[in-house]
């Protein structure tokens, strides 16, 4: 059994997700926030599983609110440390102590569009597709090792708004493959490449 700590900093619906999922082997040990307000430790706590928080604003430095941090889910002795949603720049040393086992999910196709305001700069630059990147976290923002890539039309007359609910909608299906295939050793990191053992080797397109 995996332990898997997932942080969050809103609804967390990809966190829903994958509780929603069920992942054989895997035991959802904890959801945390950085913000105790975040309506998804409501509806964590609702089904039995651990939450908690910590205002990264009590905090002198982004340091000091990390360290606080890992100790809070070092209590848990995850195996995984999964971002849905975790609106916070990690510090090297956090990303450091995690190598190889904390995972995030950006709403862009890396390595295009990091940061924030994906959407809303895809449409300026006039892109045809838009996505979502799974990927494993390292020290340099949306640059790590990337696991799952879906990508989604737009269309004309698209907003930003209207990409975001197309997207969220692949999100949620990849991200929990994704802690599968963790969960089940599928996934072997060599260099900034991911190889899984179950990928499809057909070639196709993934356009939802």
């Amino acid at each position: 059994m995996k332990n898997i700590v997932i942080l969050i900093s809103g609804r967390g619906s990809n966190m829903q997700a994958i509780v929603n999922a069920n992942i054989p082997n895997a035991r959802i040990a904890a959801v945390l926030s950085n913000s105790e307000s975040a309506a998804g430790l409501g509806w964590a706590a609702e089904r039995g599983i651990d939450t908690g928080s910590l205002n990264h604003k009590d905090f002198a430095s982004r340091e000091d609110f990390d360290r606080a941090m890992m100790e809070k889910i070092d209590a848990y002795q995850p195996d995984l440390v999964v971002l849905a949603g975790f609106m916070r720049i990690l510090t090297p040393e956090f990303c450091a102590r995690y190598a190889g086992r904390l995972m995030n999910i950006h709403p862009s196709i890396l390595p295009a569009f990091t940061g924030l305001h994906t959407h809303e700069r895809a449409l300026a630059a006039g892109c045809r597709v838009a996505g979502c990147t799974i990927h494993f976290v390292t020290a340099e923002l949306d640059c790590g090792p990337i696991i799952a890539q879906g990508v989604v039309p737009i269309l004309d007359g698209d907003n930003a708004d209207d990409i975001a609910e197309r997207v969220l909608k692949v999100e949620h299906q990849l991200f929990p493959q994704a802690v599968a295939d963790f969960v089940a050793g599928r996934l072997k990191i060599e260099g900034n490449r991911v190889f899984n053992s179950q990928r499809s080797a057909d070639g196709q397109a993934l356009l939802a």
